[in-house]
């Protein structure tokens, strides 16, 4: 069996890794993650189907995108390194950020996919605190003393030290056009895009799952249109890691069904 590793002709150039034959199944991997993550199941996945996995732009050997992309910018990405690959169609895999993507083609491109796997995928912005809010604005207060031009230096590096240190993990770890991309993402609820998913859909989900809770899941489940959903109990964000054997049978016997 055969695993290629190569850049797909894209913008900006689309690092994959391709293993096995059979119907495409394309594996979309969470924010800050890379390839990587997905051996465990590339390697179980392979002998059946045409493995396709990627790095976005702005992970793993992808180079980050030329601005700060929605989550429509990566989706139309995403269709050109298929058009490259000559892929018409094929299964999608999303997980967290992955799902995203997954979602905005699935709804907008129905042609491209044939069936569709959730996993802890992010996609419903959860309600915000009053709290939460006065956060958001305090940090953005203090950017705007750490980008003033009008601010004494002492000013300008104390905001900085502020800002440095606050927001998610996701976004201290990111920087430039991936730290804008991040807060495009985040703030985008794609709930009322998930109705006009007409692939059958298999949502799989660790109960423990504290960045996108399985209260998530079940919306999904309720508002797409052919939907199913298998619950990994003990498992949290990276279910489809910490079970990866149960994961790639479920998905497996989904996928030739």
């Amino acid at each position: 069996m055969t695993t290629t590793l190569h850049h797909a002709p894209a913008s900006p150039p689309a690092h994959i890794l391709q293993k096995g034959s059979g119907p495409t199944v394309l594996l979309l991997h969470g924010w800050g993650a890379s390839i990587e993550l997905f051996q465990p199941i590339i390697e179980q996945l392979s002998p059946r189907f045409h493995v396709v996995a990627l790095d976005f732009p702005g992970f793993g050997k992808t180079p980050p995108p030329p601005s700060a992309w929605a989550v429509d910018d990566y989706v139309s990405w995403l269709l050109g390194v298929m058009d490259s690959l000559d892929i018409q169609q094929a299964h999608l895999v999303g997980h967290s950020f992955g799902g995203r993507v997954a979602i905005k083609l699935a709804s907008q491109q129905p042609q491209r996919v044939a069936k569709l796997v959730l996993t802890d995928s992010a996609g419903i912005k959860p309600k915000r605190s009053l709290s939460y809010h006065a956060r958001v604005r305090a940090f953005k207060l203090l950017r705007g003393l750490a980008q003033s031009p009008l601010m004494p230096a002492v000013i300008q590096r104390w905001a900085s030290a502020r800002v440095a240190s606050a927001g998610s993990s996701d976004y201290q770890q990111a920087s430039g056009s991936v730290r804008g991309s991040f807060v495009r993402v985040v703030n985008e609820d794609l709930r009322e895009y998930l109705p006009l998913i007409t692939a059958p859909t298999l949502l799989i989900w660790g109960d423990q799952d504290e960045d996108t809770p399985l209260a998530d899941a079940k919306l999904m489940e309720s508002l797409l249109p052919d939907a199913g959903l298998v619950v990994f109990e003990g498992a949290g964000h990276y279910a489809y890691l910490e079970q990866a054997a149960r994961f790639c049978k479920i998905v497996e016997t989904f996928f030739v069904g």
